[in-house]
């Protein structure tokens, strides 16, 4: 059940808000609306008159409401006027109006607009209007002429319908910490069906604004890139000039002026104003140092592979700030796939953005190298274009989402819990679709039997306790080909092999033979053997005749 409050200011805020709830909707959507409930039990209901001209009994209704404001005059508050959408999930069950009304009344008392009891409480009626949700207004000063105590009513709200439905059997949602996005409202939805747009303005702005700050190395450089996928920039200044805030806007969405209709970054989401984007930011300047070149698709892998590490050893902040690099990485992922992938990446990207952010500071100083790996992969995705870096990201990928959902239920993140667990969904659709065709290949190429027992006699040696799954794994024989691989480019079979077992446990991979595929095709195209290491592995293949023999050198054509 999801109530959320909006509040209402000016002299004909009551009489506009009355006139919208006994209305057709914007989209015809309102069907039947009548009273179910209000502060006296007797209020007239502009949908239950049928001997009245409805318009009449709508004024007399936000009269009767707008009496205690009225008396008042220039003393009334700013805004006079609580309103409350009460939404219930499609698949909870049909309630009644007195069922309603009963939900009503908890609402208007949790909020501190009519507590039980006080019969000089605020004034509020509840209107049914379709068979999933009511909407409460109430006007925001007591009939003793007073304002009510509502500190906090979103929070207090929130927490009585989570108590609700319980009681009612209904669909229960996960308590939220205040750090999540602001939902899109059913006006923004309305727009965006008339526009053909697929999302909201909102959502849109929300991802290409993330996707800048993933992307960007500099402020300059985000909102180069913000003009490039359109989005309008209107910086908020101070006095001395410099830019304190920053409003965005879609082309073409516009105010019934035919003014653009800016969303402050905050109102995307709480992580997106301008502050906290500089921040972002600050993490991904260069460093005085130089960055050791490489494949980033290996070193984005590598650095993904130890974020389970820092979640399970490292203290809160660390961990924070390594899941809002995760979320940067989930986010540019869409842009440098296959196009038949970007849908569940894409997916995948926005529900995780509910994991990146939760009460705990995050601290990035420990996220550089994945930050700028996976902007080097947005600038030169064409690398690994058989999708072995792809597939190989993704792996490992998977058990650091595995490893944030856990990190947020022993914080008790219900929200951000949930959200882990919706990307691990898409993220293995995604994974199954990149991975199944380069594991295909690779397994075409497997060694002859002789090289592939050698192999599993020293897997057995090495790696005990996981050598039975793996040698029962469908990714076996593509594991089988990038060690013969790695022997055949000069590398030593059993030390590579040794050193990916070391790298991290398979404890917790759900392919032991595929998690060991990708770590060693990384670790032999990473290190290359140099001539002493490529002498003993030839001296080491002279002694096992079933091994495969390096590439000799085409002899130069005269």
């Amino acid at each position: 059940m999801i109530p959320k409050i909006i509040l209402g200011k000016g002299p004909e805020a009551t009489r506009r808000t009355i006139g919208y709830l006994f209305g057709k909707g914007r989209a015809n959507e309102h069907v039947d609306p009548h009273l179910v409930a209000s502060w006296n039990d007797f209020a007239p209901d502009p949908g239950r008159s049928p001997h009245r001209d409805p318009k009449e009994v709508e004024a007399q209704l936000a009269a009767q409401l707008d009496q205690p404001v009225k008396m008042l005059g220039d003393k009334a508050p700013k805004y006079t006027v609580w309103h409350c959408p009460v939404r219930a999930a499609p698949e909870d069950p049909l309630l009644t109006d007195a069922q309603w009304a009963d939900i009503a009344r908890r609402i208007v008392a949790a909020a501190g607009v009519a507590p039980d009891g006080d019969t000089e409480a605020c004034r509020w009626v509840a209107v049914r209007h379709a068979d999933d949700h009511i909407h409460i207004a109430a006007t925001l000063v007591r009939q003793d002429g007073r304002r009510p105590q509502r500190d906090y009513d979103q929070c207090a709200v929130q927490r009585e319908a989570r108590q609700i439905e319980i009681d009612y059997g209904l669909r229960r949602l996960k308590p939220g910490d205040g750090t999540a996005a602001k939902r899109p409202t059913s006006k923004e939805h309305f727009k965006a069906k008339r526009l053909c747009q697929d999302a909201t303005s909102r959502e849109i702005l929300r991802q290409r604004v993330r996707r800048a700050v993933a992307a960007a190395a500099d402020e300059t450089e985000f909102f180069a890139l913000l003009e490039a996928t359109d989005v309008n920039v209107r910086l908020k200044r101070g006095p001395s000039g410099d830019a304190l805030g920053c409003n965005f806007a879609l082309p073409g969405d516009t105010n019934d002026k035919g003014d653009p209709v800016f969303y402050s970054g905050s109102t995307l989401a709480p992580d997106l104003s301008l502050p906290k984007i500089r921040q972002r930011l600050a993490t991904t300047s260069p460093e005085p140092v130089t960055v050791r070149p490489g494949n980033p698709w290996h070193q984005a892998t590598a650095a993904t592979e130890r974020i389970p590490h820092h979640l399970t050893h490292g203290d809160n902040p660390t961990g924070q700030g390594q899941l809002v690099a995760l979320g940067a990485a989930l986010d540019l992922l869409p842009v440098t796939a296959p196009s038949a992938l970007k849908a569940e990446l894409e997916q995948a990207a926005a529900v995780f953005e509910r994991a990146t952010r939760s009460r705990i500071a995050a601290d990035l100083d420990s996220t550089r190298v994945l930050r700028r790996s996976v902007q080097a992969i947005w600038k030169d995705p064409a690398r690994h274009e058989d999708g072995a870096g792809l597939a190989m990201l993704l792996d490992v990928a998977l058990t650091a989402v595995a490893y944030a959902m856990h990190w947020h239920r022993s914080r008790q993140h219900a929200q951000q819990e949930a959200a882990a667990e919706q990307a691990l969904l898409h993220l293995q659709v995604a994974y199954a679709q990149v991975a199944g065709p380069v594991l295909t290949d690779l397994a075409r190429r497997s060694p002859s039997l002789q090289t592939k027992r050698r192999f599993a006699h020293h897997l057995q040696q090495a790696a005990t306790e996981h050598a039975e799954r793996i040698l029962a794994d469908p990714a076996w024989d593509a594991l089988a080909a990038v060690l013969a691989e790695a022997e055949a480019a000069g590398h030593n079979p059993t030390a590579i092999l040794d050193r990916a077992l070391s790298q991290r446990t398979l404890d917790d991979a759900h392919s032991p033979a595929r998690a060991l595929t990708w770590r060693i095709r990384r670790l032999g195209e990473r290190h290359t053997p140099g001539p002493r290491a490529q002498a003993a592995n030839a001296h080491y293949i002279e002694g096992h005749p079933a091994a495969p023999r390096p590439p000799q050198p085409q002899a130069r054509r005269r």
